[in-house]
């Protein structure tokens, strides 16, 4: 059945069409906003699987380059297998939001494909893909209990906008992604230019008001042409079991829940864990992974209760205090900025190495080449966790907090102008018990300073967490790995002592309310000045220089026109220079050279070398010259490389000259003056005005 229902969003119209393409997956929408046209399906396995205890949902986000009318520029001219970052990006934050609103016991393979078929460049196609994954799984048999919506926010002028076009986007002092379904905000994901708190807090519920119209959109399409939802019967509950679980492992399960040490906590877990199933079935008995998951229900139950009812955190911290922190920098020789950042049993090695524009990534996207010279790359190997498992590369997981931490240094970095190296930070954690991602942005604000890269402010983050019991609420801040995996939220908050540079928000529950937010966000401030404070003990500003060891940059100025006799026939010269000095040297068409030498001996002499090259004759200044042609009017004499000039035969000597060649020959070393440049380039020059000069 085909229905298509629309609203105005943000000043524009968007529409969610059903039954006219891919009507066999089972749930199918076209989501058409401006002229950007997304398709998303969704589809559902028949059975089950069988004992997992984890929802099988995949989101895919693919971006086709004939959106755009562009054929890819890779080798074999097809979109490339692996996702790129914005896909993997994109799929990531479609996801978080839609993964909690699943029936209970619901454990079908199932899968969203979001494909973007028109990309107008006005309007990403990110948020109609996240509206219309919701809008395929509402409609589908799926028992998805959404719907949810999505918009970004702006703020520009300090008004907030709605939905911000590309063109908004590049004045917003904000671009903050939030979803949000009847209840409330379930995801938010974005950068800010040091906003407060009270104005990001602003934004979130501007942005919550401004999605409701696509829920009622969506409500709409399903009464008209949603399908029967799949009935889930939650699992069964062994009340016998449970009991016996909970009479056998309660005193012991509450040592392990009151346990300060990670790695501690977690063999107590473990031991405890083999000690109840033998006791109650054996090793081999298929009831094992059913007592598993009691014990784990039962840590989680314990551990909520211990921070909402008895006010306790693990450890013994107080709800709003952080674990201590330790900050070394200078840790690595070689390195251009490096530090050490620790905080509990979390720790980043987190590096800063400069480049030069040839160093900057080239990234091919829907709107073009684009070009990066800020790049944070975060690394989670295995044993910062104490496991042992493949090593495949980045995942949807480390792209994410990559990202994240990349929007929170971003806006303190120094404009090109003002700093023009290509800048790279990685963070490789070292150990992990709650938000290494805020980890990499204090350990890179540190290497970056280190490094000597004029940073605005220093940047700090820190995870906030919440459980909410009953009618308890409790705000944590520094979240440990399993305040996180068994509380209510997580989110992440990064500024300077100015305000927020960046936010990330996950919710497990149908939502929070503006009070919880606005608490959150204080309490985050508080955690966040406190971290700034231990972070300015080792290094509190940005080192008045680059390192020895790091590349110098020298910038010159040249006449555009002179760019050609830098770079010579087929590029020979600056090749040359390129070779004979080992550095590289970039040349705008503007005639704004850098040059990027491995110190500043050698870049002065380049430096020298391209001035030689490229320098302009000067009106009144007298030039070592050599003849070059002999005429019957005058000689033409070469004063700089490739540059000539005329000395008429009346400005050879102070008596008259009857014949050029009676004074000079070709190849004569001559000293000349510059009479006059005209505005054609031509150039007089005499001999005579030096003889005088010298009299």
């Amino acid at each position: 059945m085909y229905k298509k229902v629309e609203a105005e969003i943000g000043g524009r119209v968007l529409s969610i069409e059903t039954g006219k393409i891919a009507k066999q997956a089972h749930g199918s929408v076209i989501v058409t906003y401006g002229e950007t046209v997304v398709l998303v399906t969704a589809v559902a396995a028949r059975e089950a699987r069988a004992s997992v205890d984890f929802l099988p949902l995949t989101v895919e986000y693919q971006e086709r380059f004939y959106a755009v009318g562009r054929i890819p520029g890779s080798f074999f001219r097809r979109e490339i297998g692996r996702p790129t970052e914005k896909e993997t990006l994109t799929a990531r934050f479609i996801d978080r939001p839609l993964r909690p609103l699943f029936a209970e016991g619901y454990q079908h393979e199932t899968q969203v494909v979001a494909t973007v078929l028109s990309a107008d460049k006005e309007n990403d196609p990110d948020m109609p893909a996240m509206i219309g994954a919701s809008a395929a799984l509402t409609l589908s048999h799926i028992p998805f209990l959404g719907p949810i919506g999505g918009v970004r926010v702006g703020f520009i002028d300090n008004e907030y906008i709605l939905n911000p076009t590309v063109e908004q986007l590049a004045e917003s002092r904000m671009e903050i992604v939030v979803a949000g379904s009847k209840d409330g905000i379930v995801m938010v994901e974005g950068g800010v230019e040091s906003c407060s708190e009270a104005e990001v807090l602003e934004a979130l519920y501007f942005g919550l008001d401004g999605l409701q119209p696509l829920l009622t959109m969506q409500a709409e399409l399903q009464e008209a042409a949603g399908k029967a939802k799949m009935e889930v019967t939650p699992p069964e509950v062994n009340e016998d079991l449970v009991k016996q679980v909970g009479d056998l492992a309660g005193e012991d399960m509450a040592q392990v829940v009151a346990t300060a040490d990670k790695m501690e906590r977690s063999e107590k877990f473990y031991q405890l864990t083999a000690q109840i199933v033998e006791k109650l079935n054996g090793d081999e008995n298929e009831q094992s992974a059913e007592i598993k998951s009691i014990l784990y229900d039962l840590k989680k139950q314990m551990m909520r209760d211990m921070i909402v009812v008895d006010q306790t955190r693990i450890g013994g911290r107080k709800f709003d205090e952080i674990r201590p922190i330790a900050c070394e920098v200078a840790l690595l020789p070689r390195a251009h900025g490096s530090a050490l950042f620790t905080r509990g049993e979390t720790q980043a090695i987190v590096t800063a190495t400069l480049g030069s524009g040839d160093d900057e990534q080239r990234v091919e996207t829907l709107d073009g080449m684009n070009f990066r010279r800020f790049m944070l790359h975060y690394n989670f190997p295995p044993f910062c966790v104490g496991e042992a498992r493949f090593m495949r590369g980045p995942s949807r997981r480390d792209i994410g907090h990559g990202a994240l931490a990349t929007r929170a240094l971003d806006a303190v970095l120094p404009e090109p102008e003002d700093f023009p190296y290509t800048i790279r930070v990685v963070s490789d954690i070292m150990e992990s018990n709650g938000s290494s991602s805020m980890a990499s942005v204090c350990g890179g604000s540190l290497a970056l300073m280190d490094a000597g890269v004029p940073i605005k402010k220093p940047v700090s983050g820190v995870a906030m967490g919440l459980i909410k019991h009953d009618d308890g609420v409790v705000i944590l801040s520094d979240i440990l790995g399993d305040e996180d995996h068994l509380g209510d939220m997580d989110f992440k908050v990064c500024g300077t002592d100015d305000g927020i540079t960046a936010l990330q928000m996950d919710i497990k529950i149908k939502g929070v309310t503006r009070e919880i937010m606005s608490k959150a966000l204080e309490q985050a401030h508080a955690g966040r000045h406190h971290i700034l404070a231990e972070m300015s003990r080792a290094l509190g500003t940005s080192r008045d220089h680059v390192p020895e060891h790091a590349p110098k940059i020298f910038s010159m100025q040249i006449n555009p026109d002179k760019i050609r006799d830098l770079i010579g026939p087929g590029g020979k010269v600056i090749k040359g220079l390129t070779a004979e000095f080992e550095v590289k040297i970039d040349v705008e068409d503007s005639g704004k050279v850098t040059i990027f030498a491995p110190d500043g001996k050698v870049g002065s002499e380049v430096s020298e070398r391209i001035s030689e090259l490229t320098e302009e004759a000067e009106i009144g200044r007298v030039y070592n010259g050599t003849v070059r042609k002999i005429v019957d009017f005058g000689a033409f004499v070469e004063i700089l490389p490739g540059t000539d000039g005329l000395v008429h035969i009346s400005e050879l000597d102070t008596k008259r000259v009857n014949k050029v060649g009676d004074i000079l020959k070709e190849g004569d070393k001559v000293r000349v003056k510059v009479l006059n440049v005209d505005n054609r380039g031509k150039i007089r020059l005499s001999r005579k005005a030096v003889i005088l000069d010298e009299k």
